[in-house]
């Protein structure tokens, strides 16, 4: 983030004040940002920072609570297998052609295209690995993986849940 921030500020600096806008900039705040949005995603998984539906979310039991990140966790996985299978075409493409920004400065696209698979991929095994770990805990009411400083959003048994 703050490489995007020193470059998106040079670029003002160098359009307003010099009067020379630079050719590269634009392209790499956007490549910046991609890569931020990218793996922000995963990083706000691992924080349990994704929006719920409070209002259902918080009044069900514990179980319930798993059922439901199972079933948003599975299409969660689902839509981020389309992204790494169409950015693995892409990625093929890129590599094969040499596919460029079609922009003045033009840069390869392929180091974008991989790191969307690899962060996808990142995203994917997390996922699954909270899948499993809700699953353990319907079957058998235990945590299958302690965290310190986060719980996995439905494993934490409260002693009064009846669940």
């Amino acid at each position: 983030m703050p490489i995007l921030a020193f470059v998106v500020s040079f670029e003002v600096f160098s359009r307003y004040f010099l009067n020379r806008p630079t050719v590269w900039a634009f392209d790499l705040s956007l490549f910046l940002f991609g890569y931020i949005a990218i793996l922000g995603g995963a990083l706000a998984h691992q924080k349990k920072g994704h929006i719920t539906v409070d209002i259902l979310y918080k009044k069900v039991s514990h179980r319930t609570r798993c059922v439901f990140d199972i079933i948003s966790f599975s299409l969660g996985i689902f839509f981020l297998v389309l992204i790494v299978y169409v950015c693995f075409d892409k990625y093929q493409d890129a590599i094969n052609f040499g596919t460029r920004r079609q922009s003045e400065w033009a840069p390869l696209m392929h180091h974008f295209w991989l790191m969307t698979i690899f962060s996808c991929s990142l995203f994917i095994l997390q996922l699954a690995r909270d899948m499993i770990s809700n699953a353990f805990f319907l079957m058998t009411g235990e945590q299958l993986v302690m965290e310190k400083g986060l719980e996995i959003s439905c494993t934490k048994a409260e002693n009064n849940d009846g669940n």
